[in-house]
């Protein structure tokens, strides 16, 4: 996929995922699943607003069946930040010793509990493992007790991922934590739980499972990367064969139930589907990596200025992830499409299989995007969120610092490049 070709390159790609249950009733059972590690004492983690829906006390009651104690923190910040992070550890902290963790919510809630197990398990604070060059990057140095996650909206991924994202907010970036022992112990999906999630949402989240997707199949072929030693092996280690297959499925999954989802939101085998997909691309992008779209999605949610997303709770300004990934992924594409024109090509016709192809390939992916993107009622770019060409210099200092995510890339991504997107990306259609 990429032209580099590496003096020693790598021969050996990784996988990880976590155990996984999924189906209607899933959720009822994780009484039963945890009291297999002997556990006696859970915290069960999650936002106000999935709080009170009464489901995470309901996970926490059925703990008492088997002898565990359970409590409820339902202080999880909405797309998190490293201060809600720190109130989150430091109430663990004291309310402890805890003995594994279930997540109940998005992305924030499983996020929010990957970075109270670390610290509840770990030496040190928060910025000593926040990614370089915006933390010190440090390995956690013990284990981490069990995490289950039990995802209510169909999106992150963050169920079967290494990753806990945060905006850290004396930097105006949104960056995060990378390791493998941040993966949870166990994933449940039960589609049953995203039935209420309103059509803004599943909108935003969808662009992120397919972001995921695109992005992990387009991501620099893994023997493109220097060799490396066994202790230098991340999770991210570029498109592989089984990379790929997930990220195929959930492309096919999407293409028949996205746009159902957010039209139908009782439809329940759309909403099967997409917790399937979503689930299936958080197994690509997990192990492969993302690259552009993402990496400029955190600058956007990070100097976020007055903009208010329809269907999202409270009165902050934010830009959703999933939309903020989105904003820039037409122009993305077609940056990358001459690294891997018959990979764009692919993605397109699994996404959009009536779809007919253009004349000029680069564009095919790009407008099967946009057409979704208009179809769900995503923002028509990056000025519709509140930014224009003053604040492409900040913008791009933001996207530069995700180098863990630029390294993925099939093909150099310099400053320059960067602005581009994000000038065209200021409206797309």
């Amino acid at each position: 996929m990429s032209s580099t070709v590496p003096a020693a390159p790598e021969s050996v790609f990784t996988y990880g995922a976590p155990q996984l249950k999924f189906g209607s009733g899933a959720s009822d059972e994780i009484g039963f699943d945890l009291s297999r590690y002997g556990v006696r004492r859970v915290l069960v983690v999650t936002d106000p607003g999935v709080a009170a829906t009464g489901l995470p006390q309901r996970v926490a009651d059925q703990m008492a069946r088997f002898d565990i104690e359970a409590r409820v923190y339902d202080g999880v910040h909405v797309e998190p930040t490293d201060v809600s992070l720190t109130q989150a550890i430091e109430d663990a902290r004291s309310s402890g010793p805890w003995d594994a963790f279930v997540a109940v919510g998005g992305g924030s809630s499983i996020d929010t509990a990957k970075a109270i197990n670390l610290l509840t398990t770990n030496p040190g604070e928060l910025m000593d493992y926040v990614n370089v060059p915006v933390g010190r990057g440090q390995a956690p140095s013990e284990p981490l007790k069990p995490l289950v996650a039990v995802p209510t909206t169909t999106g992150t991924g963050s169920e079967s991922t290494t990753i806990c994202v945060m905006d850290v907010i004396s930097q105006r970036v949104k960056t995060g934590i990378s390791h493998a022992r941040l993966r949870p112990t166990l994933a449940v999906i039960d589609p049953d739980l995203t039935l209420t999630q309103p059509p803004g949402v599943t909108a935003a989240s969808g662009m992120d499972i397919l972001c995921h997707a695109l992005e992990s199949y387009t991501a620099r072929w893994y023997t493109t990367y220097d060799r490396k030693d066994p202790g230098q092996r991340v999770p991210y280690c570029g498109s592989n064969p089984i990379s790929d297959m997930w990220s195929e499925k959930a492309l096919s999954l999407l293409a028949g139930s996205f746009r159902r989802a957010v039209r139908h939101g009782d439809d329940v085998q759309a909403r099967a589907d997409m917790a399937m997909a979503a689930t299936f691309a958080g197994m690509g992008f997990g192990n492969a990596g993302v690259h552009i779209p993402h990496a400029n999605a955190y600058p956007i949610a990070g100097q976020v200025k007055d903009f208010h997303p329809k269907d999202y709770p409270g009165e902050e300004a934010m830009v959703p992830h999933g939309m903020s990934v989105a904003l820039t992924a037409p122009e993305a594409f077609r940056f990358t499409f001459d690294a891997s024109p018959e990979r764009h090509v692919r993605a397109a016709k699994l996404l959009a299989p009536n779809a007919g192809e253009p004349d000029e390939p680069a564009e095919f992916l790009p407008t099967v995007l946009t057409d979704l993107m208009r179809d769900i009622d995503i923002p028509n770019g990056v000025a519709a969120v509140g930014f224009d060409d003053g604040d492409v210099a900040e913008l791009v200092e933001g996207t530069m610092k995700q180098q863990r995510l630029l390294t993925t890339c099939p093909k150099q991504v310099t400053e320059d490049d960067v602005a581009g997107i994000f000038r065209r990306s200021m409206s797309l259609w």
